[in-house]
């Protein structure tokens, strides 16, 4: 340990660079351990950020006695089943199950807050308390200005604030135009930083639309198990900042183990990070083994042992990992601390615990750390025990043996890795996957030192400068092979990655589907009744040609019930598949092998339609006007099938239903209590709506609805355009009808815009990164050790231009290889992966689309270009001037 310490002294350069490599990770995994730490809300602490100085918080949550837990979190009807609590709750019936001296407030948690920004209308949360009552007051703090008090005033966020465009004194309009409020006070609540409104209880919309309600109480003494039985046999569901006394629990007390596989991938994950750490630490330490070869060939002509020297080179990894562990701590703890607050509002969204490190976190972080230095100089330390002591007597470098046990375990575990991921694709297993990919790139590690030694048998074909780097590259295989197998892990990981999430985005764009043709406008209502009928049509349509300049404005309905007595009731109508028509396998049948090959043959078992991935109406109420508009057939076929629905016929479009042209329809209604659904079918004539959007699709003509016992619902108007309006447009369409009807807008643009394209980049940029972080340490340590090769090359005549040409090709050899390797890796990898899911897929029923194999190029063309800039790079920053030295040898 002392003569590690001395040495780190000495080679100031070498021990700041490793140092830098081994706390970078340090100051991440403590900044995110402490950060996570301070966010990890205790149970107190949780509770006080909702409830303020609140001793508990109410839901009335059913109408039978219940049980509960300890923490308020799950609950149970002592007996029989537990019916909802429906009914409003008033403040005299909670504090009558109180006692005297406790003060109750009301708290609705979840209010949509609609107001019209410019031509938008935008939904914020609001959250509608009394905070003149100082139960409800300790729930928030207040920024600037005064709590609100009248209906027409609220409080925001300054988040909210910003989102409007108003300050303390300013005013914001109703989406729908029939009220205005008046923003009196800017307010932090501390469970939830961003967009969010306070209203006063009275300030409520008046919709008849319940919300979720709580009451925090301050009680004048303890929380006692006889007031919790009391709450609970009422249905009154008690959260309080302790355990609550008297709380049973269901099932028993459970251990809170972690998930199993979450736990799998992340130490699989972390030991990738650890060797990519351990790869590009590595080439320090071999270097630093050679230019101590007479130092180590001393101490073995003292009487050192090979554990002697092993012990040497082992020591530096773990006082140079001590101190980029303590480095990086200190560096990652400061950080967390010092950004808390940053951190809280704009990743977390809500106020952490309080100021707290993370003890266990940070002393795991610091052992890997060292272990991280010990790994790195274990090859190192091999390497400087079998070393020749008379050739490190004389100053004499001798090439490392070749030995093929390392390109044989180098094969075995590639092969191992790669049948390991492709068992892991194939059944879906995650950890069996990473499991896969951590062996196959140990295997291609211990291969690259014997692919470097036969590229340099290309030496004899190229000019001096590529062959010297060649040679050093083999003559130096401890150094290089881990900085390459840096690069090659680095950038086998980004492409493999990069195929992966390119091929599921072009499964996603395959599997689009849309449920209205593209470019076409719905336009929903959305007025709070949303039953009575539409406003006349052509001042609709003067409103929305003014906007969109068309005179194509339909009206669309959908079936709806005749009666409606409960506000749970609903009435569903449904094509009928005949018997003979429908696949005879189920969810349960279909698991056996052979079941499975038989369904996959049947086509019964193949649906004509396809799972919509936008918004459509299934069912419709139509005369054949609005259905062209919607389904997108052609006119013949828009025109066969409004004459069906003329005469009191439905329409579908899916073949299957269609029986000798008529079709059967099945009506379920519930009444909305605990009796079931009463369901009747009815067989009407039908049509086959052809060459339309392939969704399954249902319309029925103003007779069949009423033949079936359902009414006409009108729901908004559907827009023929002539080409797709934009953003705004639609905006000022909805703000042209607000007078009339207040409506929200459909669209459907086309397939989805490919949100991968910021991952592909951030992942080739990752990989950059550390390729041409790999490629300057192992040029940097190359021409510190080269010196006496410069000397001899500026001896006998070589140009300045040979020392940065040769800088450039050294940065080559890293940057080129490994980019290579890497790229080769990553596309195998990715390919065996995709290659047995989609093995896997086509084995099972129901069908599912396959992964097409998409190269990235934007990745690949990144990671081509970073080699350039690495010798680039390398030759720019290398002098020229090749200084003569003294050789003593």
């Amino acid at each position: 340990m002392r003569i590690a310490r001395r040495e780190a002294r000495r080679a100031r350069g070498r021990t700041a660079l490793v140092l830098t490599m081994i706390a970078l990770p340090v100051v991440v995994l403590s900044f995110v351990a402490v950060t996570y730490d301070m966010a990890d809300l205790t149970r107190e602490e949780s509770f006080a950020q909702r409830a303020g100085t609140a001793d508990v918080e109410l839901h009335w949550v059913a109408e039978n006695p219940i049980h509960q837990d300890s923490w308020g979190d799950t609950n149970w009807a002592r007996t029989g089943d537990q019916v909802t609590r429906e009914r409003p709750v008033g403040r005299a019936e909670i504090e009558a199950l109180l006692p005297a001296g406790s003060r109750a407030s009301r708290v609705s948690w979840w209010v949509p807050f609609e107001v019209r920004i410019g031509d938008r209308t935008r939904t914020l949360d609001g959250r509608a308390l009394d905070l003149t009552d100082p139960v409800a007051r300790s729930t928030v703090r207040l920024r600037s200005g005064r709590v609100p008090t009248a209906p027409d005033e609220v409080a925001v966020s300054a988040q909210a604030a910003a989102r409007m465009g108003v300050r303390v004194g300013g005013s914001v309009d109703a989406a729908d135009g029939t009220r205005r409020w008046r923003v009196v006070g800017v307010v932090e609540f501390p469970d939830q930083l961003g967009e969010i409104v306070a209203l006063t209880p009275t300030g409520l919309p008046r919709d008849g639309r319940s919300y979720d309600e709580s009451w925090l109480v301050d009680l004048p003494g303890p929380v006692d198990a006889a007031l919790v039985d009391r709450l609970n046999a009422h249905g009154v569901l008690v959260s309080a900042r302790n355990p609550v006394p008297g709380a049973q629990s269901p099932d028993g007390s459970t251990l809170n183990l972690p998930d199993p596989v979450l736990a799998s991938n992340a130490v699989l994950v972390g030991g990738l990070g650890l060797l990519e750490v351990v790869l590009l630490v590595g080439p320090a330490f071999a270097v630093g083994v050679r230019r101590r070869r007479r130092d180590l060939a001393l101490v073995a002509v003292a009487g050192g042992d090979p554990v002697h020297l092993r012990r040497i080179v082992l020591a530096d990894g773990v006082v140079l990992g001590g101190l980029g562990a303590a480095c990086g701590l200190l560096l990652g703890v400061t950080a967390a601390l010092a950004g808390r607050s940053l951190v809280e509002e704009h990743v977390l969204g809500a106020r952490s615990g309080g100021y707290r490190v993370f003890p266990a976190a940070l002393a795991a972080i610091a052992a890997v750390a060292v272990l991280a230095g010990v790994l790195a100089a274990l090859a190192p330390a091999l390497a400087a025990a079998r070393q020749d002591v008379v050739a490190g007597l004389a100053g004499r470098r001798t090439a490392p043996p070749h030995r093929r046990r390392w390109l044989l375990l180098g094969v075995t575990l590639t092969v191992l890795g790669s049948g390991t991921a492709a068992l892991g694709a194939a059944g879906g297993d995650t950890p069996v996957i990473l499991a896969g990919l951590v062996l196959g790139e140990l295997g291609l590690v211990f291969c690259t030192p014997t692919l470097i030694g036969l590229l340099a048998r290309l030496g004899p074909l190229l000019p001096p400068a590529p062959r010297i780097a060649l040679r050093d590259a083999s003559r130096n295989r401890s150094s290089a092979a881990p900085a390459i197998s840096a690069v090659m892990a680095a950038v086998a990981g980004s492409v493999a990655l990069g195929v992966y999430v390119a091929s599921d985005d072009a499964r996603s764009q395959a599997d689009w589907q849309p449920g209205m043709p593209p470019g076409r406008v719905l336009l929903l209502r959305g007025d709070r009744d949303g039953t009575g009928p539409l406003p006349p049509l052509p001042l609709i349509t003067e409103r929305v040609r003014a906007e969109l300049g068309t005179d194509a404005v339909l009206p669309v309905a959908v079936p709806g019930c005749t009666q409606v007595r409960h506000p749970s009731a609903y009435c569903t109508v449904t094509p009928v598949l005949p018997a003979g028509r429908a696949c005879p396998y189920d969810a349960e049948s279909y698991r056996t092998a052979e079941v499975r090959r038989e369904a996959l043959a049947d086509p019964r078992c193949v649906p004509p339609v396809r799972i919509v991935s936008g918004f459509y109406l299934p069912a419709m109420v139509d005369d054949g006007a609005a259905l062209g508009v919607l389904s997108g057939a052609p006119a013949a076929e828009v025109a066969a099938a409004a004459a069906v629905l003329r005469a009191g016929g439905v329409v579908v479009t899916d073949p299957r239903y269609v029986v000798d042209g008529r079709v059967t329809v099945r009506v379920d209604r519930s009444v909305g209590d605990s009796r079931p659904p009463v369901a009747t079918t009815v067989t009407l004539p039908g049509h086959l709506l052809r060459d339309g959007l392939p969704v399954d699709r249902l319309v029925l003509s103003p007779a069949a609805a009423a033949r079936v016992g359902l009414r006409t619902e009108p729901v908004g108007f559907a827009v023929d355009t002539r080409s797709a309006p934009t953003t705004a447009q639609l905006d000022r369409v909805v703000t042209a009808l607000r007078p009339l009807l207040p409506v929200t807008a459909q669209i459907e643009r086309g397939p989805p815009h490919s949100e991968q394209r910021p991952v592909l980049l951030l992942l080739a940029a990752g990989a950059g990164v550390i390729t041409l972080g790999a490629a300057g340490v192992a040029t940097g340590l190359a021409a510190a050790e080269g010196r006496r090769d410069l000397s001899t090359l500026a001896a006998v005549g070589a140009s300045p231009r040979v020392r940065r040409m040769l800088s450039l090709c050294q940065a080559g050899v890293i940057a080129v290889v490994g980019s290579a390797l890497g790229i080769a890796a990553g596309l195998g990898s990715a390919l065996i992966i995709l290659t047995s899911t989609n093995r896997q897929y086509a084995q099972t029923w129901p069908t599912q689309t396959p992964y097409p194999v998409v190269v990235p190029w934007q990745t690949l063309g990144v990671l081509v270009v970073v080699p350039l800039v690495a010798m680039l790079g390398a030759g720019l920053f290398t002098r020229s001037r090749l200084t003569v030295e003294r050789r003593l040898d």
